[in-house]
């Protein structure tokens, strides 16, 4: 078994797997070391939940040239959205057609992208799979990094799957050598506890309670993004008339939400929601998941970078918190790419402070974005009632303004990496 790489990457979530399928076939040798097994219901980066993929997502994803892949699992394109304040006059709508683009973004379901991405990472010589396997430990060298894996199973070599026979019985520990290590591990990250690295964190004290619906009338291919007192509802369009529903409640109405029948739960979003598709029915499954603002101030060390969730973790309103991790990795794949070719050190501190220097304005943006959102539309005070209410009614009014707003939520502003334009390396 190969233990002596260039990357390793610590989480195979929708975002690690990104970063090695953007290096799939280059002379980098890339490890990917995740927790569970990807076909596994498990795995947490690819449940029964949906992503919206922005426009600037699509285009990495095209860059990478595996696109066509994601298509083939299922996608419904968003073509319009319609933005809203439950109980008051404000609205915004968006529409791709007057935008000049063919979809506002992309609804996929996060198994369904998993797998795509998983086919891609097998599919590559280059990647190894270390998979089911958990860090125990990290060191740090002048001229490398040291990650030691606790790996269960049976190793697999990556001509046949690249990935482990779970086997309980069979347990052993594996120094892996890298001249740069990846956290990729989420926002509860393993490689930020073992190298000591402090996160800044904010409650909002709310919970996003996530399912799928069948509305009584068709959904258009309009999302809807409905801010309500106890924080903001997401309705999403999905394949089959379905829509997957994203409702951030405030933390003491979680289990009551939970608990109640699917005729109740459907009620009781109704309210919230409206009339707009009808009667909403047939929920699927109910998870919930505390929803913290999680970042990091410095997510580069010699030789360590974070990126996605590790890093930077967001309220899910307006979607943006994997579509800023996938920039992520694509910007670093390309520096890490051109470092290797001109026979650089790819874990050298000054090449991994020209990502965090390229990434800052981007991730301090979309923190400042989703956060001021979740502030100003869950107050109650009247006169910033009615400031956000005019503010939605001007959007709505000013076409200028509303593009830049849109070019920046599609992931389309600011200085884009190569992939981010639809570009191979």
């Amino acid at each position: 078994m190969r233990t002596d790489y260039d990357l390793v990457i610590i989480g195979g979530g929708m975002v690690g797997a990104s970063l090695a399928c953007s290096l799939g076939g280059s002379a980098l040798r890339v490890a990917v070391v995740e927790t569970f097994p990807f076909d596994s219901l498990t795995q947490p980066g690819y449940d029964e939940r949906t992503v919206t993929l922005a426009y600037g997502s699509k285009r990495i994803f095209e860059g990478m040239d595996i696109w066509r892949n994601i298509e083939a699992q299922g996608v419904s394109p968003i073509k319009r959205i319609h933005i809203s304040d439950r109980g008051h006059l404000g609205i915004t709508r968006l529409d791709a057609a007057k935008l000049g683009v063919e979809a506002l973004g992309y609804v996929v379901e996060t198994r369904r992208l998993g797998a795509a991405l998983n086919q891609t990472m097998r599919g590559h010589a280059n990647i190894d799979l270390l998979c089911p396997a958990s860090l125990e430990n990290v060191m740090f060298h002048a001229d490398a990094v040291t990650a030691t894996i606790k790996q269960i199973g049976k190793h697999l070599s990556n001509e046949k799957v690249g990935t482990h026979l779970p086997n309980e019985k069979e347990e052993k520990k594996i120094e892996l050598r890298a001249r740069l290590l990846v956290g990729a591990d989420g926002a509860r990250s393993r490689v930020r506890e073992l190298t000591g690295i402090r996160a800044q964190q904010v409650d909002y004290r709310q919970t996003a309670i996530v399912t799928t619906l069948t509305p009584e009338y068709p959904h258009q291919q309009v999302a809807y993004e409905r801010f309500t007192p106890s924080g903001p509802l997401a309705v999403l369009p999905m394949s089959g008339n379905r829509c997957a529903a994203v409702w951030s409640v405030r933390r003491h109405e979680v289990d009551e939400l939970l608990g109640l029948k699917n005729e109740d739960f459907c009620q009781q979003l109704q309210t919230q929601f409206g009339e707009r598709l009808g009667k909403l029915q047939n929920p699927g499954k109910r998870q919930a998941f505390p929803l913290n603002l999680t970042y990091v101030r410095a997510p580069v060390r010699p030789r360590l970078v974070l990126i996605g969730n590790a890093a930077h973790a967001l309220h899910p309103v307006a979607a943006q918190g994997l579509n800023l991790g996938l920039r992520d990795a694509a910007t670093l794949a390309q520096l890490v790419a051109y470092a290797a070719q001109a026979q650089n050190d790819i874990g050298r501190l000054a090449l991994l402070r020209q990502y965090a220097d390229w990434r800052k304005r981007d991730h301090v943006a979309m923190t400042g974005f989703t956060n001021g959102l979740v502030r100003i539309f869950s107050n109650t005070f009247l006169p910033m009632v009615i400031t956000r209410n005019l503010g939605l009614l001007a959007l709505d009014l000013l076409p200028p303004v509303k593009r830049v707003l849109v070019r920046r939520t599609m992931g389309l502003a600011g200085r884009l990496p190569r992939l981010a334009r639809g570009l191979p390396l």
